[in-house]
C-alpha cells in the first residue's frame, strides 16, 4: 500500500503574505527580548529555555491583531526563536573570556566588537550549513522532529482562537511584578543562615548571619540558604521536573553542607588569609562566615565541580554516541546528495517554492567569507597568525559536523535535549590540544581556543534551532529562502545586541559589590568550564588535583547510574538558594501532576494542562529575565540600587509570595484543563 504524498498546511500553489515588513519586525524585536531573557536564565541558573513556543505564541497574538496570515506567523516565529540559541552560545562561551582574565575589561567598544563577532560569525556559519543540508534533512522520515511537530500544531490552533497568549502573558506579568518587589525588598527575595558547629563534642548549632569575622578553631561552618523566591528558578524547576530538579539540589547540599565546612575546618584562617580580598592597606579583609564560606567554594569547591561538569559532558556524549555516529555518517550522506540532487537555488524554474533554498553560488561564497573573517577575528584576538589558522581550519571542520549532528539530534530527540555545551566542550579540548602540539601557549593560545568554542557554540545551537524551525515552515507550507533570509537577519540583530544585556548585568552586578561574571549572583557554570580548561590545558593554570577530584566524584555518580551527573555538577558550581529554589519548582510540578492524576483527567485534558504549565512556567521566567535586565539597567545608569522598602515582616512575606507562585503553578494548569469532550491540543515538549 503506498504511502500517502506529504501536503504541507497552505498549499504550494495558495498565495499568502509571508516575509511582511510587520512579520520581520515583529520576529527581531522577539529575537532580542527572549535573546536578552535567555541570556540572564543562563549566567544565573546555568539554563536556558526553547524559544520556540513563546515565540510562537507572541507571533500569532500579535499578527492576529494586524490581521496576519499564518506564514507571517511562522516567519515571526522563526526569527524571533533564533535569538535564544545566539544567547545560548553567548552565555556559554563569551565570559569565558573574562572569567579567564583574556579580556581585562568588558566594558569597552572593542570588547563589543569581539563579542559581536564571534556571535554573528559563529551564527552565519550554522546558517549556511544548514541551508545545504536542508532539503534531506526536513524530509528524512527517521527524523520526526518531535518539537517541530508540536510547533506546528500550535500555529494551527491559533487559527481558531485559544487562551495560550493569555495564559503566557499573564505569567509574564506576574513574574515580573514578584520579582521588582523582591528587588525593592518588599519582601526577602533571599536569605542566607549559617550553621556554626563549635569545637568538636560539644554539638553547638547556631542559626543566623554571623555579621563579625569569624576565627576557626575546632569547627566548622556550614552556609545554609532558603530557597530563592525567583519566578524565574521556579519555571525552571517546573519544566525540567521533580527528578532532575533533586539531582540539581543534590549538588548544591554536596557542595555547601559537605565540602564547604569540611574545608573551612581542614584549611583554617591561613587559607582564607591568603585568598581573601585585600583592602585599601594591602592586608587580607575581615570577612564574616559567609564570606570566608564564598572563598572555600570559589577556590575549592568550584574546581572539583569543574571535573564533574567535565564528566557529565562526556557521559552525555557516551550515551549518544550512536545518535552522534549516526548523525555524523547522515551529514556526510546528506551532503552526497544534496551535491548529487538538485543543488541549492539552481534550477529555480523546476524547483517549486516550497523546496526553494538561498542560491548555492550565495552560500559558499558566504562560507568563503565567514571562514576569512575568522581567520582575521582570531588574529585580531591572539595577534598569531598560525594559532588564527588552525584556529579557523578546527572551527571550519567542527563546525560543520556538530552543526549537521545539532541538526539530527533536533530531529530525533528535540531541540530541548540537545547536548550544545558538549559538542562545543569537545571542540574546546580538540582546539586545546592542537594548540599545545604546535607550540601555542600563553594567553594568546587560551584566546584562540575560546574563540574556536565561541564558533563552535553558536553555530551549533544555531543550526539545531533552524533546522527545527525549517521543519516547521515545511510542514505548515512556508518559503525556506525566505525564512534563511529571516534567520540571517535575526542572526546580525541579535549578534549585534546581545552583548548589551551581558555587559549590563556584568557591570551591575559589579556596582552592587559583586565581581562579575563567574561570582554568586553571575555563576555562569558553562562559561566557567570553558575558562577553566582552557586555561588548565593550554596556559597551564588549571588546579589539577582538585578537578581530578571532580573527575573520580563524575565517575562515581556514572557507575552508580545517576541520570544526569551534569545536573549534580552543576548544581555544585551555583548558589545553594538558587538550586534549592529550582528543586522547589520541580515539586509544584510533581503536585500538579499528582492533582492531575487524582481528577482522572482524559489524555486531553492532560495534554492541556501540561502545555499550560509549560507556558505558565515560561511565562514566569521570561518575566522575572526582562525585570531583571530593567533593574540591572537602573543600576548601571544610575550607579545605584533601587530605593530599599524594607519593612519588619518582609520575612513572613516572602514565605507567603512563595506560597502564591506555588499555587500560581500548581491551579493555572489545572484549570487550563478544559472540558472532556474537547478535542486534543498540540502536546508541546518541556
Amino acid at each position: 500500500m503506498s504511502k500517502e504524498p506529504f501536503r504541507p498546511y497552505v498549499a504550494e500553489k495558495t498565495t499568502l503574505k509571508e516575509f511582511s515588513i510587520a512579520a520581520v519586525l515583529l520576529g527581531l524585536v522577539m529575537t532580542v527580548i527572549l535573546g536578552a531573557a535567555n541570556a540572564y536564565l543562563g549566567l544565573r541558573a546555568g539554563m536556558t529555555i526553547a524559544a520556540t513556543y513563546p515565540a510562537a505564541i507572541i507571533g500569532m497574538a500579535v499578527l492576529k491583531l494586524l490581521k496576519g496570515s499564518i506564514l507571517e506567523e511562522n516567519i515571526a516565529r522563526t526569527v524571533g526563536s533564533i535569538g535564544e540559541s545566539i544567547a545560548a552560545g553567548a552565555i556559554f562561551t563569551i565570559p569565558a573570556f573574562v572569567i579567564s582574565g583574556s579580556w581585562k575589561d568588558f566594558g569597552t567598544f572593542e570588547a563589543y566588537l569581539r563579542s559581536s563577532a564571534l556571535m554573528i560569525v559563529g551564527g552565519l556559519l550554522g546558517i549556511f550549513f544548514v541551508t545545504l543540508l536542508r532539503r534531506v534533512m526536513v524530509n528524512d522520515p527517521d527524523l520526526p522532529f518531535p518539537e517541530s511537530v508540536a510547533a506546528s500544531e500550535i500555529h494551527k490552533a491559533g487559527q481558531s482562537g485559544g487562551g495560550a497568549a493569555k495564559n503566557l502573558f499573564v505569567a509574564m506579568g506576574a513574574g515580573a511584578a514578584v520579582y521588582l518587589l523582591g528587588a525593592l525588598k518588599v519582601f526577602s527575595a533571599s536569605r542566607d543562615f549559617i550553621i556554626n558547629v563549635g569545637e568538636v563534642g560539644k554539638s553547638v548549632i547556631r542559626l543566623g548571619i554571623t555579621k563579625t569575622a569569624p576565627t576557626l578553631k575546632a569547627g566548622g561552618v556550614a552556609t545554609f540558604a532558603a530557597p530563592a523566591v525567583s519566578p524565574a528558578y521556579l519555571g525552571v524547576g517546573y519544566i525540567i521536573g521533580p527528578e532532575l530538579g533533586a539531582l540539581n539540589f543534590a549538588g548544591g547540599l554536596l557542595a555547601w553542607g559537605l565540602f564547604v565546612p569540611m574545608f573551612m575546618y581542614l584549611l583554617g584562617p591561613e587559607f582564607v588569609a591568603n585568598h581573601a580580598p585585600l583592602d585599601a592597606h594591602g592586608a587580607p579583609q575581615a570577612l564574616n562566615w559567609a564570606g570566608q564560606a564564598d572563598l572555600v567554594w570559589k577556590f575549592i569547591v568550584r574546581p572539583i565541580a569543574v571535573g564533574g561538569m567535565l564528566v557529565g559532558a562526556a557521559n552525555t556524549l557516551f550515551k549518544m554516541r550512536k545518535s552522534l555516529a549516526t548523525g555524523i555518517k547522515r551529514s556526510v550522506s546528506d551532503l552526497k546528495k544534496t551535491a548529487a540532487g538538485p543543488s541549492a537555488g539552481q534550477g529555480e524554474e523546476q524547483v517549486g517554492r516550497l523546496d526553494r533554498d538561498l542560491n548555492i553560488k550565495v552560500v559558499g561564497i558566504g562560507l568563503i567569507l565567514v571562514v576569512l573573517a575568522m581567520v582575521a577575528v582570531y588574529f585580531w584576538f591572539s595577534g598569531n597568525i598560525v594559532a588564527s589558522v588552525v584556529a579557523a581550519v578546527v572551527m571550519a571542520i567542527t563546525g560543520f559536523f556538530f552543526g549537521a549532528v545539532s541538526g539530527n539530534l533536533v530531529g530525533t530527540i528535540g531541540s530541548s535535549n540537545n547536548p550544545v555545551s558538549g559538542l562545543t566542550l569537545s571542540t574546546l579540548i580538540i582546539a586545546a590540544l592542537l594548540m599545545v602540539i604546535i607550540g601555542v601557549s600563553g594567553s594568546s593560545g587560551v584566546v584562540a581556543v575560546l574563540g574556536v568554542a565561541s564558533v563552535v557554540c553558536v553555530s551549533s545551537a544555531v543550526a539545531g534551532e533552524m533546522l527545527q524551525d525549517l521543519k516547521v515552515g515545511h510542514l505548515l507550507g512556508g518559503t525556506p529562502w525566505k525564512m534563511q533570509v529571516g534567520d540571517i537577519l535575526g542572526v546580525i540583530v541579535a549578534g549585534g545586541a546581545m552583548f548589551f544585556p551581558l555587559y549590563i548585568l556584568h557591570s551591575a552586578n559589579i556596582a552592587q559589590g559583586g565581581t562579575g561574571f563567574g561570582d554568586r549572583a553571575l555563576p555562569a557554570p558553562q562559561a566557567g568550564l570553558m575558562a577553566g580548561l582552557s586555561q588548565g590545558i593550554v596556559g597551564g593554570e588549571m588546579a589539577w588535583p582538585l578537578v581530578v577530584v571532580g573527575i573520580i566524584m563524575g565517575l562515581a555518580l556514572v557507575m552508580v547510574k545517576v541520570k544526569s551527573p551534569m545536573l549534580v555538577a552543576v548544581g555544585m558550581y551555583l548558589p545553594l538558594e538558587t538550586t534549592f529554589a529550582i528543586f522547589i519548582g520541580g515539586i509544584i510540578r510533581w503536585i500538579t501532576d499528582q492533582m492531575a492524576k487524582k481528577r482522572s483527567l482524559n489524555d486531553a485534558q492532560r495534554a492541556r494542562t501540561e502545555n499550560a504549565g509549560v507556558l505558565v512556567a515560561s511565562g514566569l521566567i521570561a518575566g522575572e529575565a526582562l525585570m531583571g535586565l530593567l533593574v540591572a539597567g537602573y543600576v548601571f545608569f544610575t550607579k545605584g540600587a533601587l530605593p530599599p522598602l524594607e519593612w519588619a515582616g518582609s520575612n513572613w512575606l516572602a514565605v507567603l509570595v512563595l506560597i502564591g507562585l506555588g499555587a500560581f503553578l500548581v491551579l493555572k494548569p489545572l484549570n487550563s484543563a478544559g472540558k472532556p469532550d474537547e478535542p486534543p491540543p498540540p502536546q508541546a515538549v518541556a
